[in-house]
């Protein structure tokens, strides 16, 4: 990729000869003969790369210098001089210049300076585009809770890892953005990121497409295929819903873990890859261990780095953050112009205690967008079970609606609950004294030996 090159130069001869330097170097160039013409060039359009000379009539160098970096701070700008000294070298570094290079310049000096900048705005450009990449795709991953925040930092030290990562988390917590976030932000990246749902395939069909197969290995294997593991070679592969897998494939999975090859079906040629695991899981795996439906060496095998993510009732205050990011990217797929939601309907969203995580949250919100007429959500622009799904679904026999009496009782059961039947906490979350409590449970006739 070549860039913009402006030469600023008082003697026309040199700005010939730079220009047509770069120009056989495949470089796009723009020529002034002053700061003046400089600045002016800058502020009406951005330049990757500027050569300008150091003493010059009338605005001299460092001063064009000065306006250039002040105007545009990511324009790299060179220093060309037939009079250089270390203090002036030294002096126009001070002020932004990325090199100094002695007049005459050769054309084998100007490409090969050019080259090197090229390969750092390229390189800025490229981490740049990965930020937004990360922003764009991996939206929900938005967080200002502290638990979020551990996980940000567990996969920003991990990602260039090669290890195994076992992401769990119940369903709609973002465990596949959190898979591709730590190929983006690997060396694996320009890799491909590969993925499998374990769950979505017959049990007979998973071995072919992790392994792939030979054209007649089975009835419809018209010709050679390559499987997941092979199209991966290089990067990532994502095993979604381990749990799943069937458990006589567990075996062959785990040797490709340990000696990183295998053979495609039907064929007896080793194939070996360089591929970054990453596994997720919804169910709790030590369970399906003892039920026999997953073995205990693949789950330490693959859970080298657990990366665990909460449920979003344990990260309610990373609501309104993601409530705003959705407003903006529905607004902006369905051409609509919602522009807030009023304070009842932020709280009925706050205390709500998602089932279905930030997936449940985000299609609320696509649907309140959406059929909503007026400029601000309320309470009306959400379906009514969820001012009552906390108690409907937690107490599924519980009557709606209820006495005021049936209602502190359930708050205080579930409140002790919580905190694991301490009732100074308890006490303290509903703004009440441990007495009020205790006296409560006498009258309830609850067990009172907790905390």
């Amino acid at each position: 990729m070549k860039f913009i090159v402006l030469v600023v130069d008082d003697d026309k001869l040199v700005n010939d000869f730079v220009v047509e330097s770069l120009n056989r170097a495949g470089y796009s160039c723009q020529t002034v003969m002053s700061g003046e013409e400089a600045v002016i060039e800058i502020e009406e359009a951005p330049f990757d790369v500027v050569l300008l000379d150091l003493k010059m009539r009338g605005m001299d160098g460092i001063e064009t210098l000065k306006q250039i970096k002040k105007l545009r701070p990511d324009t790299h700008v060179v220093m060309m001089t037939a009079f250089g000294t270390v203090e002036t070298a030294v002096r126009a570094m001070k002020f932004g210049a990325a090199d100094f290079l002695l007049k005459p310049v050769s054309p084998e000096t100007l490409e090969f300076k050019l080259a090197q900048l090229t390969e750092l705005i390229q390189l800025k450009a490229d981490n740049e585009q990965m930020r937004q990449d990360l922003f764009s795709k991996f939206h929900n991953m938005i967080g200002k809770s502290k638990v979020m925040q551990n996980v940000f930092d567990l996969i920003n030290s991990i990602a260039n890892a090669r290890s195994t990562v076992m992401i769990t988390g119940p369903s709609g917590t973002g465990k596949e953005l959190v898979a591709r976030s730590i190929h983006l932000l690997s060396q694996r990246r320009n890799k491909p990121f590969i993925k499998l749902n374990c769950a979505a395939l017959p049990e007979n069909l998973v071995e072919a497409e992790l392994f792939g197969y030979e054209k007649g290995a089975f009835t419809d294997a018209k010709k050679t295929s390559r499987g997941r593991f092979e199209l991966a070679d290089g990067g990532s592969l994502l095993l979604d819903e381990i749990s799943e897998m069937p458990l006589n494939l567990q075996s062959k999975l785990l040797r490709v873990i340990q000696e990183r090859e295998f053979e495609r079906v039907g064929s007896s040629e080793t194939i070996s890859v360089d591929v970054r695991l990453i596994a997720t899981s919804n169910r709790n795996l030590k369970e399906c261990i003892a039920q026999g439906k997953f073995r205990e060496d693949l789950y330490f095998r693959l859970n080298v780095i657990p990366v665990v993510l909460p449920p979003l009732s344990d990260r309610l205050e990373d609501i309104p953050l993601l409530v705003k990011h959705f407003f903006e990217k529905y607004n902006a797929e369905n051409n609509k112009t919602v522009k807030s939601i009023d304070q009842e309907a932020m709280r009925l969203l706050v205390n709500y205690h998602w089932p279905g995580n930030i997936r449940e949250l985000e299609n609320l919100i696509e649907r309140a967008i959406v059929t909503s007429t007026r400029e601000n959500l309320t309470e009306d622009d959400f379906p009514s079970e969820l001012s009552l799904g906390t108690l409907a679904d937690e107490m599924p026999n519980i009557k709606i609606p209820m006495t005021l009496e049936e209602g502190n009782k359930f708050l205080i059961l579930r409140t002790l609950e919580k905190f694991g039947g301490n009732k100074t906490k308890a006490a303290e979350a509903l703004g009440c004294t441990a007495r009020t409590i205790r006296n409560k449970l006498a009258e309830y006739r609850v067990d009172q030996n907790i905390n």
